[in-house]
């Protein structure tokens, strides 16, 4: 009778625990659809005059009751296979719990501009945060649960190159660091820290951008349960070192991919990612977005599983 009044009370914890998660990310959503957005930054961003979109966020940057997005944001209705679904039975500490094909995926990325024209004429010096959560929202056998949550905080310098090749009207150079982590802890805890450099090509239509990375090295774990030491010592073998994405603007609709590989990183086999991204209008700032993923890499718990996912939702803040 005990052990049935204790096990009563566990789950009643947990089941208050998700239900308060789920209330604040849906409030986090809310607050943003009601937000003065303007248009993404995904790419690069840029006081300097040169696209319509780096124009807009030159008008846009001082002003402090206006958040400006960094990423892509946006809510995803999505479907998946190959769920991680022995990472969700840790989560839950429940061997029989089991992942739904369908889930939802959404996005908040804001930045702010800590400091312009310190080196020269229209450089910066940016601070972002980007949530990146997975609800299983139509898994009522398990309550409904936020599977996964990935942080990421990074912080920038950018600044306008002299020259443009490649049909580009403005080229940027960045340098810059991030931390990325799922905020768990013990054996479900996922980190990692990362220098960069981008290079990025700009037009009104379209643009490119590479961004080679290193990542920062921590200490092994003597066990797994350690606080101290590295998580995932094997993500480059599924991250690769670099990316590269594209944006396409062809009338009021947007065409883009991100590319991923782990050339150079010792893996035993190719590994990496690719993502297939069309956003078009629906009605006034809003617009419909839909997504097409397949590789590694898709949150921080999925490192080292190959998942193939598709989404369709509507999107906050565009990138071009």
């Amino acid at each position: 009778m005990f052990a049935r009044v204790h096990q009563l009370d566990k789950n009643m914890r947990l089941l208050n625990t998700l239900v308060k998660a789920k209330s604040r990310w849906i409030s986090i959503v809310f607050l943003l659809l009601i937000s003065p957005l303007s248009q993404s930054q995904e790419i690069e961003d840029s006081a300097a005059t040169g696209t319509k979109r780096m124009n807009a966020e030159a008008e846009s940057g001082n002003n402090r009751f206006f958040l400006t997005p960094h990423k892509r944001n946006y809510f995803l209705f999505t479907y998946g296979d190959n769920p991680n679904n022995e990472a969700f039975k840790d989560f839950l500490n429940d061997d029989n719990a089991e992942l739904n094909d369908a889930e939802t995926q959404f996005q908040v990325s804001i930045k702010v501009a800590l400091g312009r024209d310190l080196l020269s004429e229209d450089d910066a010096l940016q601070f972002g945060f980007t949530l990146k959560s997975f609800w299983q929202t139509f898994n009522k056998d398990e309550s409904a649960p936020f599977r996964e949550t990935n942080y990421n905080p990074e912080i920038w310098y950018r600044r306008t190159l002299p020259w443009n090749v490649f049909g580009s009207d403005t080229m940027l150079w960045g340098i810059g660091a991030e931390h990325q982590s799922n905020g768990r802890s013990q054996e479900l805890s996922r980190s990692w820290n990362r220098i960069y450099t981008t290079v990025t090509w700009l037009t009104d239509d379209f643009a490119f951008r590479f961004k080679p990375w290193y990542r920062i090295p921590e200490d092994d774990k003597e066990e797994p349960t350690d606080a101290e030491g590295d998580d995932n010592p094997d993500i480059h073998k599924y991250m690769g070192y670099f990316e590269f994405t594209g944006i396409y603007r062809v009338a009021d609709n947007e065409f883009g991919f991100l590319v991923r590989n782990n050339i150079g990183s010792g893996a035993s086999k190719a590994r990496g990612a690719i993502q297939l991204d069309y956003t078009f209008p629906l009605w006034g700032q809003l617009r419909g977005y839909a997504m097409a993923f397949n590789g590694y890499g898709e949150s921080l718990i999925d490192y080292n599983t190959n998942i193939t996912r598709v989404g369709l939702g509507f999107l906050l803040s565009d990138i071009l």
